[in-house]
């Protein structure tokens, strides 16, 4: 009897930590369809890879709070702050929450371009996001 409710609980346990790491309402491959949708075309990687480590007119790049290799911890770069990595291949979390890519869309490409990105940066963003291993 002892030995089903371990098991049992060890399985509960392990279900629920499967689902809190994949917690979100999507796909960060969803998240590539809904942008390639909006632009009407498809992410291009490569382009993403220069978007994201290329100044846009301000002293900033997306590299600059997410590193060089988005596949590992970075530090923002005015607070310190640590921020996760974006590529979803180190972070299964990344890319799985509409509502939070959303949001820092808009917040960083105001700070990287001083304007929201169009569906075809974002597309090529998350293209060259899914293309990096860990």
């Amino acid at each position: 009897m002892l030995k089903r409710f371990i098991q049992s609980l060890l399985y509960a346990i392990l279900g629920a930590s499967a689902f809190a790491a994949q917690a979100g309402d999507t796909t960060p491959a969803a998240q590539l369809q809904r942008f390639e949708a909006a632009a009407g075309r498809t992410g291009n990687a490569d382009t993403g890879r220069l978007f994201f480590t290329s100044t846009h007119g301000s002293k900033w790049t997306c590299a600059s709070c997410h590193g060089e290799a988005p596949t590992k911890v970075a530090k923002h770069a005015s607070t310190g702050k640590p921020i996760d990595p974006l590529a979803p291949s180190a972070n299964p979390t990344a890319l799985t929450d509409s509502a939070r890519v959303d949001k820092w869309f808009r917040r960083n490409c105001k700070d990287v371009l001083s304007r929201e990105c169009t569906p075809a940066e974002k597309s090529d963003v998350i293209a060259f996001l899914l293309s990096l291993k860990p």
